[in-house]
């Protein structure tokens, strides 16, 4: 009997004090902080990103205008083709990159250029 009062008192009470807390009932200062976050992100991170993003642009264009492909070595655990690729000529990668990717033979178009 008791415990079946301390129950639905209990119940009455969670009840009574559950109301919604979403941001129709937030005061000045949870406006504030939002509108703060909004114009650090589009006036800090996007053009940090940006800035970013061009650095990496200018680095890899100084990359490769010095770049030259190393030797090829043809190893017997790297580029093993147990069956081809289902795209293609069946050798090359999904992502392939002829001037950075060698196929099992070697790199390709090395043969024609000397």
């Amino acid at each position: 009997m008791a415990l079946g009062r301390l129950s639905q008192a209990l119940l009455k009470s969670s009840l009574t004090q559950s109301r919604r807390q979403l941001s129709a009932t937030a005061d000045q200062g949870h406006a504030d902080a939002t509108k703060l976050w909004k114009r650090l992100t589009y006036l800090v991170a996007f053009p940090a990103v940006a800035v970013c993003m061009l650095n990496m642009y200018l680095k890899m264009q100084h990359h490769a205008a010095h770049y030259v492909q190393p030797e090829f070595i043809p190893y017997s655990h790297l580029r093993i083709r147990t069956k081809r690729f289902p795209w293609g000529d069946g050798s090359k990668s999904l992502f392939h990159n002829s001037k950075l990717n060698a196929l099992p033979g070697g790199y390709e178009g090395v043969e024609g250029d000397e």
